[in-house]
């Protein structure tokens, strides 16, 4: 079966997930591509940012819907698009394990990462481009020195937003296990980006007087993070 995404955005009076997710129930394909185009950005999202290429990211995607279509008689509850990104992060695990044959670590797993960290910026200058292209380059370089589930952790909690217990049900850990994992993630982190590491001939991120990086969302998580573990300061409660 083929499901049909439609990238343009959804009308404003779409029902919610809820009735969207009983209506693709009852055979309504329309209906599950309502939900597809509700959900697709965050899904591939998180799946570009595990799985590290925009192809495989691709694939991860559509193969979450398709599964996600087939299993609706078991999705239980309200909570729709955190049900798909378990899903989506089930894949990209599924995709790392697939390159190579299953390791002994999840630090050994194949992380071959494009610049993901950048979002079109409009009227802005050629500084401050350059500058989010550098941040962009250095945090994929980092993130994808994590292990997975350590980057599955960062990315739900501080790139997606989502609480402790929202990660827990995602990802199928407990409370305390999501708390252990941000924890050594950030640890690990700051101590990736206080090192030298081979980031494409990038070196130690410091901020230009023009260059305006958080204006947008991803380029303000980014910084963030740069700063706090760079420079030992708060980031303003995202690396608490």
């Amino acid at each position: 079966m083929t499901i049909a995404i439609d990238h343009s955005a959804a009308p404003p009076d779409t029902p919610d997930d809820v009735t969207l997710v009983e209506e693709a129930r009852g055979g309504s394909l329309a209906a599950f591509n309502a939900l597809v185009r509700r959900h697709e950005r965050a899904v591939y999202s998180v799946a570009l940012r595990l799985v590290g290429r925009g192809g495989a990211a691709e694939e991860v995607a559509q193969d979450t819907f398709l599964r996600a279509y087939g299993a609706l008689g078991r999705f239980q509850g309200s909570d729709f698009r955190p049900w798909l990104l378990r899903i989506a992060t089930n894949r990209s695990y599924d995709e790392l394990r697939r390159r190579r044959r299953a390791p002994e670590s999840l630090d050994e797993y194949v992380f071959e990462p494009t610049m993901i960290w950048t979002t079109t910026v409009r009227h802005e200058d050629p500084i401050a481009r350059a500058e989010r292209q550098e941040l962009g380059v250095l945090l994929t370089a980092a993130l994808g020195q994590l292990p997975f589930d350590q980057r599955a952790a960062i990315i739900l909690s501080d790139v997606q937003g989502y609480d402790y217990t929202a990660i827990a049900a995602i990802t199928g850990v407990s409370y305390g296990t999501v708390k252990s994992r941000l924890s050594r993630a950030r640890a690990r982190l700051r101590t990736i980006l206080r090192s030298p590491i081979e980031r494409g001939g990038a070196h130690e991120y410091v901020p230009r007087e023009r260059a305006q990086p958080e204006r947008c969302a991803a380029c303000r998580w980014g910084t963030a993070v740069v700063r706090e573990v760079q420079g030992g300061t708060a980031a303003s409660g995202m690396l608490a």
